[in-house]
């Protein structure tokens, strides 16, 4: 009879136990809370689908994401899926973007969890849902506050100088040089070869070289001083023939243009940059400008220039290339001095104003660092928040 009462025991406490560990033992179970809706701020080429992240010790190792169109059969989208591909570790939430889908149908989902052993164990399908696209971005207000602004003081600053208001500029020694260079040139009876770099007529830089270049054209066509254009893109051949001539026509010297003297060289580098300099060597012009984008050529040509005894004043926004021109040129415009170049010649209001414009927006922009810096440093960093938000 004892001996029966205690296998007996024994044997509810082993049930007992079993049971317990089969209680506290999770095993994987479907994905949750799955949720499919229209991607924000997009286009509408894109479904965000949502679900819980799984418990710890599930066995889930990834996802498969299943889509239906229009109510067709399910198709897995793409490839196998693992847990760090679609946990969010910000929000602690598993999430998939498709980008697979067309504004014209709607998409169902469903979620097939895959665990270690190969098994798969599928969510309830969603909700259908057609993307859309959105007229605005709302991630990108402060952006576009910051544009309104920005654009405010420009025009503002248009208006300003408009007025007949005094606006200071400041001093650029290369752009205070080109009157001295084409009197030089002049006074010499030689001619003045300006040289556009090798950029297309859609580069920014070449856009400010021509501008620079109507500016010098105006003061050649005063001074009845030959002016050379070697160019390396045909378009840009057309366009600066037309500027010349324009130039020409509004100082009233259009018999003094000569179309010859702006001609197309070559589009190969090296070899503008052998026609170039054989220009340099057998014409010896007393001025040469170097405006716009230059490579590797850069210094072959400075170096040139240089060796002939030509003053000589360049201008790029070529970071590389700076350095070769301010060791073998007389005056070399940095950076944004070539874009300021126009207003500081031409004197004219739109352009004056503009850059007056970009200088307090740069200013705004510069307090605003010190500002951010300054809170970041305090403990407060809503400026980075939001800064971060803006995509």
């Amino acid at each position: 009879m004892t001996h029966y009462k205690i296998c007996l025991w024994i044997a509810v406490c082993t049930t007992l136990f079993l049971w317990t560990s089969l209680g506290y033992t999770q095993g994987p179970t479907a994905p949750s809370n799955v949720v499919a809706k229209d991607t924000p701020n997009d286009d509408g080429t894109s479904i965000t689908i949502t679900w819980d992240v799984p418990a710890d010790g599930s066995g889930i190792v990834g996802y498969n994401i299943l889509s239906s169109i229009d109510e067709a059969d399910f198709t897995q989208i793409g490839e196998q899926l693992s847990l760090e591909d679609v946990i969010d570790t910000k929000t602690n939430i598993c999430n998939y973007q498709d980008t697979t889908v067309s504004r014209l149908n709607a998409f169902t989902y469903i979620i097939q969890a895959v665990t270690e052993s190969g098994d798969t164990i599928q969510s309830q399908q969603t909700e259908s849902v057609r993307p859309k696209a959105q007229i605005f971005h709302t991630g990108k207000i402060p952006l576009f506050l910051a544009m309104l602004l920005f654009s405010a003081a420009i025009v503002g600053n248009i208006y300003y100088v408009r007025s007949g208001r005094e606006v200071f500029v400041r001093r650029i020694p290369g752009l205070e040089a080109v009157d001295e260079a084409i009197g030089r040139a002049t006074e010499m009876g030689r001619s003045i070869l300006y040289v556009l770099g090798l950029g297309g007529v859609s580069n920014v830089a070449t856009i400010a070289s021509m501008t620079i270049l109507g500016q010098v054209a105006r003061r050649t066509a005063d001074y009845e001083t030959p002016l050379r254009v070697p160019c390396n893109d045909p378009i840009v051949l057309n366009v600066v023939r037309e500027m010349v001539k324009t130039s020409y026509l509004d100082e009233g010297r259009p018999d003094a243009y000569s179309e010859d003297n702006i001609f197309f060289l070559t589009e190969s580098q090296f070899a503008y940059a052998a026609g170039v300099d054989g220009m340099m060597l057998r014409e010896k012009p007393a001025a040469i400008f170097l405006q716009g984008t230059f490579y590797a050529e850069s210094l072959i040509l400075a170096e040139t220039g240089n060796s002939i005894g030509a003053i000589q004043i360049a201008g790029t926004d070529s970071e590389a290339q700076l350095p070769f021109f301010i060791a073998a040129c007389d005056y070399t415009l940095i950076g944004e001095e070539l874009y300021a170049a126009s207003a500081y010649l031409s004197k004219e209001p739109m352009l004056l104003g503009s850059l007056r414009g970009q200088d307090w927006g740069k200013l705004f922009i510069f307090g605003l660092i010190i500002v951010g810096v300054i809170l970041e440093l305090s403990g407060i960093n809503w400026i980075t928040t939001l800064l971060q938000n803006v995509r």
